[in-house]
C-alpha cells in the first residue's frame, strides 16, 4: 500500500445503497464480494489519504427501494466515514448530480477516477464513459462492483460485456488488489 499515490486521484464510490439488497425487485445479482471489495478500497483510501466522493441515486421512480424517504435510499453499511462531497442524482451518470461532480473535481485537478459500486453496467459503467469522454484517466474496479440479470443475460455475462466496452477506450479494468497494491495503472 505504500506505493499508492492519490494526490490527484479520487474514489467515486457509486450508490452503495440498501435498496440493492432487494432480490424480490431487482432479482440475482453476482459478485457477493462486491461489499467486502469496497469496504477495502475505502478503508486503503482513506488511510493513504485520498479524496473520497459517495454518490447516492435518489430514485424518482415510485416503486423504487432507492426513492428519497425509504430505507433503501440509505447506505450499506460498508459505507463508512464522511465523503469530501456527497453527489445525489436521478440519472445513471454520476456526472448529472448536485453538486456538479465535474466542476468540484476540476477545482482540486483531480485528473484520476477510480470507481465502484452499484451497478456494473449501468450507473458505474455510464460514469465511467462520461469520465474518459471528460479527459479523466479511469480505473474501473470491476470485482468491487456487482449487477442484476437482465433480460436474458445473466449478471456475469452483463459484467464480461462491460469490462470488453471500457477496457483501453474509456477506462483501465483493474481489481481491488492492484488498486491496493499501487500496481493500478496510474499508481505506478
Amino acid at each position: 500500500m505504500s506505493r499508492m499515490n492519490v494526490a490527484d486521484a479520487a474514489l467515486l464510490v457509486v450508490d452503495v445503497q440498501k435498496g440493492f439488497d432487494d432480490a424480490d425487485y431487482w432479482g440475482p445479482r453476482n459478485n457477493p464480494e462486491c461489499e467486502e471489495n469496497i469496504g477495502r478500497l475505502l478503508e486503503a483510501w482513506r488511510d493513504a489519504g485520498g479524496t473520497v466522493v459517495f454518490i447516492r441515486h435518489d430514485s424518482t421512480e415510485e416503486q423504487s427501494p432507492l426513492r428519497p424517504g425509504q430505507p433503501g435510499n440509505a447506505f450499506k453499511d460498508v459505507i463508512t466515514g464522511e465523503p469530501d462531497v456527497l453527489i445525489t442524482k436521478h440519472t445513471n451518470s454520476c456526472f448529472y448530480g448536485e453538486p456538479d461532480l465535474h466542476a468540484w473535481l476540476q477545482e482540486r485537478a483531480v485528473q484520476n477516477l477510480v470507481i465502484c459500486g452499484i451497478t456494473t453496467n449501468h450507473c458505474c459503467e455510464t460514469t465511467a464513459r462520461m469520465g474518459g469522454n471528460l479527459g479523466y484517466d479511469v480505473q474501473f474496479v470491476l470485482d468491487a462492483t456487482h449487477t442484476f440479470n437482465r433480460g436474458d443475460l445473466d449478471a456475469d455475462q452483463l459484467v464480461h460485456a462491460t469490462a470488453t466496452n471500457l477496457n483501453g477506450e474509456f477506462a483501465t479494468i483493474v481489481t481491488t488488489d492492484e488498486v491496493i497494491s499501487g500496481e493500478a495503472q496510474f499508481f505506478t
